[in-house]
């Protein structure tokens, strides 16, 4: 019994050193390599959902089903634990727009209500250790698709909601639950009719070389969002969504441990951290990322209805053109209020160019509860305006930027 004690505080004290030395993930994070195959299929044109199926659940653990040829066309999937799914190049798999296939037995799947909780995704990853979802190929969530006996497609349904402050019962693309290391690699997920990819108290999650589109007035399309998930990496992503391109949320869990390198985001709201913060998002890196054409660039939200301690988080090797707010951290988001007091505590902003004109706003909650930001080679446009309140800045910008473009990765 001592000895067990003595082992436990030893892995305790590692573990404490670990988390007080950085602030990424924890995990040496390299990149992926694809599964061996356990069966290849080839699409028949018709409703291919139980044929896929069928095939993920008779793979062997550590390998993949290959989707090798065509377009099929399925309704939702669930990948268990220890087996991938492989979509090479060239080939498409295609959710059916169908909203009783992703019914969870209450009939609101398509529908609009107070909850937007109705569907089920169109790819399940649940309690699983070592899945994930790999090629070249591309996955179609088809938002733009008119559902099935309507004349409504699923993203005007979003809207829809949105006009009488509702929410809709709409898939998710890729959710991902209570699993451990899941990788996504090279894949392109486009069209997803709510969020792409959500994981929800994950421990070790890769997004490595994922191409995500979703165009502009796609409501809720999401790029990445976890949730309560710790040990993520978020790297060589391109990310153009309706909504946040990244949204690390704390909702039932810490997020915690959370590396987002060298991506780089097209049209969206930008890196976002929040607005769910209720357990805490702390020990985040963001390196190497450039943002073209999004609301937002570095952007943290939250309020006293979802709020929460928000700390330890590190930006550098930045670049950011055409972002209304390039860097927008607001404690007092869409003036929603509860009981849960947010703190906005040592961020650290480093090594940043903004290219173009924006709008910085920086707002604390209170003079007695003040975001605490620090600035370290900041270079921005000048005839910038500025939006600060209830906020202690250790440094400064400074308006010396002209000209220039930022590549594809980080502050070039």
């Amino acid at each position: 019994m001592q000895q067990k004690s003595f082992y436990s505080l030893i892995i305790f004290t590692i573990l404490t050193l670990i988390h007080v030395v950085t602030a990424r993930d924890l995990r040496n994070v390299t990149e992926p390599k694809i599964p061996q195959i356990c069966i290849s299929l080839k699409a028949t044109g018709k409703d291919d959902s139980t044929f896929i199926q069928k095939a993920l659940d008779s793979c062997t653990k550590g390998k993949a089903v290959a989707l090798s040829s065509g377009i099929f066309n399925s309704g939702p999937l669930t990948i268990p634990s220890g087996v991938s799914l492989l979509v090479e190049e060239g080939v498409s798999l295609r959710a059916l727009p169908t909203a009783s296939l992703y019914d969870m037995g209450t009939n609101a799947c398509g529908t609009i209500d107070e909850y937007g909780l109705g569907c089920k995704p169109f790819i399940t990853i649940r309690n699983a250790v070592g899945s994930g979802i790999y090629g070249k190929g591309t996955i179609d969530g088809r938002g733009s698709s008119k559902m099935t006996g309507t004349n409504r497609t699923w993203w005007q349904k979003a809207r829809d909601a949105l006009s009488v402050h509702k929410l809709q019962n709409n898939p998710r693309l890729i959710q991902i639950n209570n699993s451990v290391d899941i990788t996504l690699y090279q894949i392109t997920l486009k069209n997803p009719p709510f969020y792409c990819v959500a994981t929800s108290e994950t421990y070790g999650f890769t997004a490595w070389a994922v191409t995500i589109y979703s165009p502009g007035g796609s409501p809720n399309t999401d790029g990445i969002d976890p949730v309560g998930s710790q040990n993520v990496t978020i790297a060589y992503c391109n990310i153009t969504t309706g909504d946040d391109n990244v949204g690390i949320k704390a909702l039932t869990a810490p997020g915690r441990h959370v590396s987002v390198l060298n991506n780089h985001f097209g049209r969206g709201h930008g890196l976002s951290i929040g607005s769910e913060t209720n357990y805490g998002v702390s020990d985040v890196t963001v390196s190497g990322l450039t943002v073209n054409n999004c609301a937002n660039g570095v952007r943290i939200k939250t309020n006293t209805f979802r709020g929460g301690l928000i700390t330890n988080v590190k930006y550098d090797n930045v670049c950011i053109t055409n972002a209304e707010y390039p860097i927008h951290l607001d404690e007092d988001y869409y003036h929603i209020h509860g009981t849960a007091t947010p703190a906005i505590k040592n961020i650290t902003i480093s090594n940043v160019r903004v290219l173009t004109n924006g709008t910085y706003r920086i707002h604390g909650l209170s003079k007695s509860n003040p975001i605490e930001v620090t600035l370290i080679n900041v270079h921005i446009a000048k005839g910038s305006k500025f939006s600060i309140s209830n906020a202690n800045i250790k440094g400064n910008w400074i308006e010396d930027v002209t000209g220039g473009s930022c590549g594809l990765h980080g502050n070039v």
